[in-house]
């Protein structure tokens, strides 16, 4: 039993444990004054998120992607279902209610394609030419139009990056790949017009948030004003005015980073984003330790769902990117995500021992 666990990745393990505990006492701070429900909520998510770990890890991963068009087309079903029995919340209608539970299927949908691209990818190993690429985007593209429908476009975005991604692992020729980002540059004006109204605000407030500071660009004005007030070592814990005041709104999704930045400052942001390096970096280097090629694209899949995530989340609660609604894995209240998370991990981990 020791000898089939020597290979497990201890490091990245304890940086996902140490996020996670983080981002508990960050949502503690965030909801508090208010119902900690969702502390335990979370939690619960993460005890089944590790049933689910633990039970990958010991599933060669070879196996998980041989059913990859299954999972694909299960998450087809879960995406239209949405559009007939989903429940709405903020204009959008993103979940399916199973009791007192609630989950997002796109955040499922996210996975599953890439098992779904990764399987492809390894069949076609032998065949690199443009007819592949093009049937790699066909698959990709339906499920990227379903969850742009609901409308969730930060998750749908994030299959951009990833079917990029697998596609330079897999061995596509740069110049195809460019191809690729120029058209789909060209093609951004029609994506302009299919947005909803709250998404062009929220591109607008992007380039410059006080057009509406009532409005779309409000709660990208408080994240900035918690994350500069919290200094060099922050307020301290519970000590937060913007969030502890309701100054700030997602503050226990979505805009969770703020609370960190203001209550543990630069210093604490600092650490929490290293971990995140850390668990990413490991990823890529179990990537690196494998000959297997399907191990490869699992391996900078999963990191590449993560550290896109983490990147895209931090950089909107500061400005820096427009908001589309990505959580901060391990952090954000949510368990779809936080489930997803962990099978991301545990795929990861699986690629370790079994590679």
């Amino acid at each position: 039993m020791i000898k089939k666990y020597k290979d497990f990745d201890w490091v990245l393990f304890g940086a996902a444990v140490a996020i996670f505990i983080a981002g508990l006492l960050f949502l503690f701070s965030a909801i508090y004054s208010k119902n900690i429900d969702f502390i335990i909520r979370q939690i619960a998510w993460f005890l089944i998120g590790a049933l689910f770990f633990m039970g990958i890890i010991n599933i060669n991963y070879r196996k998980i992607i041989s059913l990859g068009y299954v999972f694909y087309f299960f998450s087809i079903v879960l995406l239209l279902v949405v559009f007939f029995f989903g429940s709405k919340r903020l204009g959008a209608q993103r979940w399916l209610e199973l009791g007192s539970f609630n989950f997002q299927p796109s955040e499922f949908a996210k996975l599953f394609i890439t098992l779904a691209l990764i399987q492809y990818l390894t069949e076609q190993k032998s065949k690199k030419g443009l007819g592949n690429i093009a049937a790699a985007f066909l698959l990709m593209i339906l499920p990227f139009v379903l969850i742009l429908a609901q409308p969730d476009l930060g998750t749908a975005l994030m299959l951009v990056p990833v079917f990029l991604v697998l596609l330079y692992i897999w061995g596509a020729r740069l110049k195809h790949l460019f191809f690729i980002m120029a058209a789909g540059l060209a093609a951004s004006p029609l994506a302009w017009l299919m947005l909803k109204d709250y998404q062009k605000d929220r591109l607008m407030v992007f380039v410059n948030p006080n057009i509406d500071p009532l409005g779309a660009g409000y709660t990208v004005i408080q994240s900035r004003i918690a994350i500069g007030s919290g200094g060099i070592f922050g307020k301290g814990w519970l000590s937060g005015t913007q969030s502890q005041l309701n100054f700030l709104t997602e503050r226990h999704t979505d805009f969770i980073f703020s609370v960190a930045g203001e209550e543990w400052g630069f210093a604490g942001s600092a650490i929490l984003i290293a971990l995140y390096y850390v668990l990413v970096r490991r990823a890529i280097e179990i990537a690196r330790k494998t000959d297997d090629p399907c191990g490869v694209l699992v391996a900078c899949g999963m990191a590449t769902i993560i550290g896109i995530q983490v990147i895209v989340n931090i950089s909107m609660t500061m400005g820096f990117m427009p908001v589309v609604g990505l959580p901060l894995p391990l952090v954000s209240y949510g368990g779809s995500s936080l489930l997803v998370t962990m099978i991301a991990l545990g795929l990861l981990e699986s690629v370790a021992i079994h590679r």
